[in-house]
């Protein structure tokens, strides 16, 4: 393992579209979403620390979490918890963690990874993270991974890169969740992949990118930099973090920097936002049905997502392409093509029968 080597593993999400399983107290990233063993969040750990030393992975995570986290990753110390006082985007946590890693390794590189993705094929991941880390010690770019798109799916970011013989290609631009029209020009190009959200780039090249494209944000977590890997650091962020502006590191560098580069992969990735997209990666019956947990009978029945607290005996009988889902007190039961309203209904839950179910 190379000791230059660094993950920010992004855990702080709340995931409110897979309420009732992801709430504010305990929200999806600690979850087993696809019954495997494992919460997402631990597989994301175990997957970068096959070529990341263990003690080089950071946590990014909301303060409330923190138990949470060491919990479920007790390799992990306090050290390498980044804990966020109040909720400002990826911009400001990932400059605060690239400075902080600055500190301790001016010749770092860096993966910036969601604890929330699901990717079949593991070795293939590690292996683009590696190239793309070998690319970013030798050059001033900022990578992003592109996931070859398979559909003309209207819920992701799409890249565009100018198509060559070379493995890393030059980004030409961004275009933020298109109309179906769009995004079926867009994969009938080939010019296009999907914007995974997962970011390597040496310590050197992010900090200066903040430098020249968010120079106030800069400013403001250079004045802790004496402070980094000290016991002053938890007091530095907690009195400057909620100063920090609150944008993307999308919006804030990626779309203005002029050094973007990607590489397009293929390894089985599935961002898990839906519950429609964990039926994606579920195994399922002859009828299409998909289950978590339960023990079921499903008559007359396709294309469902069933996912219950463990043992639950669950009997389906007439519904086509519906979400079911138990969690103690609170049972769901929505129509698929309406699940974008889950949110809606977080809201109107919360209003009804009080926070603690959200």
């Amino acid at each position: 393992m190379q000791q230059n080597y660094y993950a920010v593993i992004m855990a702080g999400g709340v995931g409110s579209r897979f309420w009732p399983v992801s709430t504010t107290q305990f929200p999806k990233q600690f979850h087993d979403m696809l019954g495997k063993g494992d919460s997402l969040l631990q597989r994301t750990f175990k997957r970068l620390s096959t070529l990341i030393p263990k003690e080089n992975i950071l946590i990014a995570t909301n303060a409330i979490y923190k138990e949470l986290v060491l919990e479920q990753l007790p390799e992990c110390t306090e050290k390498q918890l980044l804990l966020e006082p109040a909720m400002r985007n990826t911009a400001p946590c990932i400059l605060y963690a690239a400075l902080k890693i600055q500190q301790k390794d001016p010749n770092a590189v860096m993966v910036v990874a969601p604890s929330d993705h699901w990717i079949d094929n593991e070795q293939e991941f590690i292996n683009n993270i590696q190239t793309a880390f070998i690319a970013c010690e030798k050059n001033d770019i900022l990578m992003t991974l592109g996931i070859q798109p398979n559909s003309p799916n209207t819920g992701y970011g799409y890249i565009k890169f100018e198509n060559n013989d070379s493995e890393i290609k030059k980004v030409i631009n961004f275009t933020e969740k298109p109309d179906l029209e769009t995004a079926t020009k867009f994969l009938e190009s080939g010019d296009y992949v999907w914007n995974a959200g997962i970011f390597i780039w040496s310590v050197k090249s992010i900090v200066k990118a903040f430098q020249n494209y968010l120079p106030e944000m800069n400013t403001l977590f250079c004045e802790g930099n004496k402070a980094y890997n000290t016991n002053l650091e938890d007091d530095f962020i907690n009195n400057n973090y909620q100063k920090a502006e609150n944008i993307s590191i999308d919006y804030g560098i990626m779309q203005k920097a002029e050094n973007i580069y990607t590489l397009p992969v293929e390894f089985g990735w599935n961002d898990l936002g839906t519950w429609s997209s964990l039926h994606e990666k579920l195994e399922k019956d002859e009828d299409n049905n998909a289950v978590v947990n339960a023990k079921t009978i499903f008559n007359d029945a396709s294309g469902n997502m069933v996912s219950t607290t463990k043992y639950k005996h669950v009997v389906i009988q007439g519904l086509e392409d519906f979400i079911v889902v138990e969690k103690e007190d609170v049972l769901l039961i929505c129509p698929k093509k309406n699940e974008q309203d889950i949110k809606q209904i977080v809201s109107q839950v919360k209003e009804k029968f009080g926070k603690d179910l959200v």
